[in-house]
């Protein structure tokens, strides 16, 4: 479903075991309408809901709110620390176009 690059594996791993609160050790991924492409990205350490898909890589456990799979599927997260932008970054096969900041994007519809 989702791949997980080594870079960003060994970042959670390092946040997810920095965390004064055990018991948030998931990535919970989802998303929402908005950002200036449509759809945007949501990223938080915490607890999976009681629907979501836990995907384990190792160490690193990652949910997914579970009506985001279809958009979600065959996505890879890396993690780059670049000097002008470092983080999380999610490459979506299902995305149509993304806005230039990188954390929205349209989905592709079935024409596409």
């Amino acid at each position: 479903m989702i791949k997980l690059t080594d870079s960003a594996v060994n970042h959670l791993k390092s946040m997810l075991s920095s965390s004064s609160e055990p018991e948030k050790n998931t990535l919970r991924l989802w998303i929402e309408k908005g950002g200036c492409a449509g759809m945007e990205y949501q990223m938080k350490i915490t607890q999976p809901k009681e629907t979501d898909i836990i995907i384990n890589f190792g160490e690193v456990r990652i949910s997914i709110d579970s009506k985001d799979t279809s958009i979600l599927e065959g996505c890879s997260i890396d993690y780059t620390d670049d000097l002008s932008d470092s983080g999380l970054k999610i490459s979506n096969p299902n995305a149509a176009r993304s806005c230039g900041c990188g954390t929205s994007f349209e989905p592709k519809t079935k024409e596409q």
